[in-house]
């Protein structure tokens, strides 16, 4: 029993010490570079160079979204990739602005009915309150907290500003003349049927035109910068056939010299007014950084500190506050790219910002020549890229719950100033996880020489073929998905695991945040050669399983109900499928189960 206790003292002392925030872990983070210094050189400027390519047009684009001047997108682009790195430890998350944080900036600023100059004056105060609530957060480790915020509830948010961009970019793409924007999708349609009949039908012909190339761009070279291609390949056939007197609208020309430091102005007034608009975004932020990060990390088996994570998001806002940008949050496309471009550290990111900032002086002044319809086309395509079927299928079957939180979310959205339907979405994550808190936990048991069932000790001494039987215990929802998922993939790191059984007849009310988990861990396993067999699985987590389509991905022959009547029946056949799988291989079976439920089994013997 002391050694229990000894486990659990030191596991606290290293999570406490994991959860340490460092205000500047730069040397650290770049601790690769003495090892292996061209190849870590060599990575990071292939990443910071693809990304470079991708950020600067999608600056432009989510400035569009945002009804800012496209300078904002670009300026927002180049900070936050430059300044994340200094205060980051994790090269996982590359910084920028985001279609989510963009549609939220619009929505805030038309529901206060703040448009032109009085907006562009309090957008640096609305970044920088931002920037400070993300930087309050990881002082006080709210990242610890984030995981008890269901992924329907991002689902529902995603999918709806996906329409309010979507909508928002049409009258650009037809050419109406709109005398505002809509602050939901609901005013953005009821705009754009009250103006149908003001269509500009050469601007229509150049949407189209960019519809075509881009479609067939995606379709036959989906590896090259169709964005950039686009965006270029447009503005050269308008300048050649139609010229810039056509009434047309062009995108204006930047003028990067003018860039200069830029001091927020502080006003009592002006604070309280954008409070709550701000610790939205600051909210949005955190979970879109943190989701994207912990899933890139997971892929590889390292681990993300969401708090040092959050500390790096929140200054690299409170940088573009001072520098005419965005809000900042972490871009799935551009960390995507950056990990499969071969990046190798926070350098990467500082790469990718310097080449944009580089951009914004060389290329800045020939963006008045890019059509604003062909922009709006390429941001209705990203909008249209986020309604994500998979995980609204998921969502929406898995569990009545989780179905009952993204409409809500989703049609809050629709209808409401985006902030608020965040916030709506969030306290009714809450109230799910108050009703059903929960905490697995698991600790490793093997049968000893004498034939009975006791605590391992030093499990790395093992030098045979592993059969691990998981004990699931307590509630599967989207408060415990990534305590479970995590432990399961400590277990999985063992290298003479071979597979695992997880017994599931004390799991319950898996919802669709914990299915998701569990695909994560297949393909986390999958990558480490190991292999997954369920046990004493009832009804109800067949039906979700089922329902969001995990059961066909583990198959039907590794998934053993449970039998009521003969509780260890199911369990024997998931060993026979473990025997036959593993072939001739002598394996040694290892049981973890739940050191408080199931205190008395040390005593049996086998």
């Amino acid at each position: 029993m002391s050694s229990i206790f000894q486990y659990v003292k030191q596991a606290a002392i290293a999570a406490k010490e994991y959860n340490v925030l460092d205000f500047l872990p730069l040397r650290k983070s770049l601790s690769g570079y003495r090892n292996d210094f061209k190849g870590h050189l060599l990575g990071d400027t292939r990443a910071g160079l693809n990304v470079a390519l991708l950020a600067f047009p999608q600056g432009m684009a989510y400035a569009l979204i945002a009804g800012l001047p496209i300078q904002y997108g670009i300026y927002g682009s180049a900070i936050a990739a430059m300044v994340a790195p200094v205060f980051a430890k994790s090269h996982y998350i590359t910084l920028g602005p985001t279609n989510a944080t963009s549609v939220m900036l619009l929505s805030a600023f038309a529901s206060l009915g703040i448009v032109g100059t009085q907006m562009l004056s309090l957008v640096p105060l609305l970044i920088l309150l931002v920037g400070l609530f993300i930087v309050v957060g990881a002082y006080f480790k709210v990242a610890n907290f984030v995981q008890y915020i269901s992924r329907s509830v991002i689902t529902g948010y995603i999918t709806a500003a996906a329409l309010l961009i979507i909508a928002n970019q049409i009258p650009k793409a037809l050419g109406l003349n709109l005398v505002s924007n809509g602050a939901t999708f609901y005013d953005s349609l009821t705009l754009i049927v009250s103006s149908i009949d003001s269509i500009h039908w050469i601007t229509v012909g150049i949407s189209l035109s960019t519809m075509v190339l881009y479609a067939s761009l995606n379709r036959f070279f989906k590896t090259l910068p169709n964005v950039a291609i686009c965006l270029i390949t447009l503005s050269v056939l308008t300048a050649l056939t139609i010229g810039q007197d056509a009434e047309v609208a062009f995108l204006s020309g930047i003028n990067a010299s003018d860039w200069s430091l830029q001091v927020p102005s502080l006003s009592l007034t002006d604070i309280q007014l954008l409070a709550s608009p701000a610790l939205a975004i600051a909210l949005l932020c955190i979970l879109e950084g943190l989701s994207i990060g912990k899933s890139l990390a997971a892929k590889t088996g390292a681990r993300l500190n969401g708090n040092q994570a959050m500390f790096s998001i929140g200054m690299a806002n409170i940088g573009c506050a001072f520098f005419s940008g965005m809000p900042a949050s972490g871009s799935l496309t551009r960390s995507s790219l950056s990990a499969t471009s071969g990046g190798r550290s926070v350098l990467s990111s500082y790469i990718s910002g310097v080449i944009v900032f580089i951009g914004a002086f060389v290329l800045g002044p020939y963006t008045r020549f890019i059509p604003q319809s062909t922009l709006a086309v390429l941001v209705i395509a990203i909008g249209i890229s986020l309604l994500n079927k998979h995980a609204i299928r998921i969502v929406t079957r898995s569990t009545k719950s989780d179905a009952i939180v993204f409409s809500t979310t989703f049609l809050s959205g629709l209808l409401m100033p985006l902030d608020s339907a965040i916030y709506i979405g969030v306290g009714i994550s809450i109230i799910l996880f108050l009703k059903k808190v929960a905490r697995p936990e698991m600790v490793e048991y093997a049968f000893n020489k004498q034939g009975y069932l006791a605590e391992v000790e030093m499990p790395e001494q093992r030098n045979t073929s592993e059969v691990s039987i998981v004990h699931v215990e307590g509630e599967l929802f989207f408060g415990a998905a990534d305590l479970f998922r995590d432990q399961m993939r400590r277990i999985c790191e063992d290298p003479n695991l071979k597979i695992v059984i997880l017994k599931m007849r004390n799991a319950h009310n898996m919802d669709a945040t914990a299915v998701m988990a569990l695909e994560e861990l297949l393909l986390y396993m999958a990558e480490k050669k190991r292999y997954l067999i369920l046990s004493e699985v009832k009804a109800d987590l067949i039906r979700v399983l089922q329902n969001s389509g995990l059961y066909d991905t583990i198959e039907a022959r590794n998934i053993f109900t449970d039998e009521p009547s003969n509780p260890t029946l199911s369990t024997a056949k998931a060993l026979k499928r473990a025997k036959t799988h593993l072939g001739d291989t002598i394996a040694n079976v290892s049981i973890y189960i739940d050191p408080v439920r199931d205190k008395q089994k040390k005593s049996e013997r086998v």
